[in-house]
């Protein structure tokens, strides 16, 4: 859809001013600007000297550059090879000529003389993908800054958290030691428990605090055992003792970022150990080979997602229906698993039964470059 406010440029090229004339007219309307150029030079001269031209209506026969080698010196240049070029021409269109156009960069032919409607057509087709191609560089330049605002607030959370967390490490050391802790082995467990996981939250605040400094292209991949990862992470957590995690198989070796595929991990096993609602809980992650991805899921029997809640439940704070009033999801964590899968061309879908449980299926590449 085009905005209201904007006007589409269109670049007409003829060596013969009634052409431009008459093709001005064919094409005249209030959201239109027009500029002409009687040569080829005089073309590139104008199509470098002003940024907003959409559409060039380009001449073929022309006496100094002819319209071949004017698309040519367009398109070898930065400034100007995205803009849409149109040939409007009296010569042969059989097929040796139009791919020779195609070559050169155009994008259509018009044939002289013009039929009025086609040639109105075509041009507002080309008017409207302008608009479009506009629209979305302006979204991409918005994500963009959304993206760095969002970096920016990471780094600020995580660094505040890290203080502090530091803080109940060291006193989590001291109390360790204290007779009162070392007399009692249930107590000592404990107490190595939560030293290994504060530690390990240390270690998640400092990747993402590392991963905040880094945009998407410079975040590090390196090759690691998922198996192991996940295993440590299903510890930690501290499902309740009436839940067990498993493996239906062992999980792969991988090349990737390491701190997307954790999280993505880590929200589907707090999830699933959330929802939990049978006296005996089962949570079991498993993966089979699809191409060029792998293809995990993690399975439970909790408390299943109602048919209507199953595709809304991936896009920001939304949850589904059948969340209690005690539940403090935000709907966040499922909308960053999926950006984090469809970032690297994996989908995500999960299959369930109210009551009986729930399974969440994403593909991940096997080896990232």
């Amino acid at each position: 859809m085009q905005p209201s406010n904007q006007i589409f440029t269109i670049l007409l090229v003829d060596d013969r001013e009634e052409n431009l004339v008459s093709l001005q007219e064919i094409l005249e309307a209030p959201d239109r600007k027009f500029i002409k150029a009687h040569s080829g030079n005089e073309a590139l001269k104008m199509a470098l000297k002003n940024e907003d031209i959409g559409l060039i209506m380009l001449d073929v026969q022309m006496p100094d550059l002819d319209g071949f080698e004017v698309a040519s010196i367009l398109k070898s240049n930065p400034r100007t090879r995205d803009i849409s070029i149109i040939f409007v021409t009296a010569i042969s269109t059989e097929l040796n000529n139009v791919l020779k156009g195609y070559a050169y960069g155009a994008v259509d032919y018009l044939q002289k003389p013009l039929h009025i409607a086609v040639t109105q057509s075509k041009v507002k087709v080309f008017q409207d993908l302008y608009f479009y191609q506009q629209q979305l560089k302006e979204t991409i330049e918005l994500k963009d800054k959304i993206n760095k605002q969002l970096e920016r607030f990471m780094f600020m959370v995580a660094h505040d958290l890290k203080s502090p967390l530091a803080g109940v490490v060291g006193l989590l050391q001291l109390m360790k030691d204290d007779d009162r802790i070392t007399s009692s082995e249930e107590l000592l467990d404990y107490m190595k428990l939560m030293l290994d996981a504060s530690n390990h939250l240390i270690n998640m605040i400092g990747s993402i605090l590392e991963y905040s400094r880094q945009n998407q292209k410079d975040q590090s991949i390196e090759e690691f055992d998922l198996h192991e990862m996940v295993a440590e992470m299903a510890r930690l957590l501290f499902p309740p003792s009436h839940i067990q995690i498993g493996f239906d198989n062992h999980l792969p070796n991988i090349r990737t970022k390491k701190l997307k595929l954790q999280q993505v991990f880590q929200n589907l096993l707090t999830n699933s150990i959330k929802y939990i609602d049978k006296p005996t809980g089962q949570i079991s992650v498993g993966h089979k080979d699809d191409g060029e991805f792998y293809n995990f899921y993690v399975k439970d029997n909790g408390a299943g997602i109602p048919k209507e809640d199953r595709q809304k439940i991936f896009s920001l704070f939304e949850t589904a229906g059948h969340t209690s009033n005690r539940d403090t999801s935000t709907g966040v964590g499922l909308n960053i698993m999926k950006m984090h899968v469809e970032e690297q061309g994996g989908k995500i879908s999960v299959e369930s039964t109210p009551g009986e449980g729930s399974t969440f299926y994403f593909q991940w590449l096997k080896r990232m470059s």
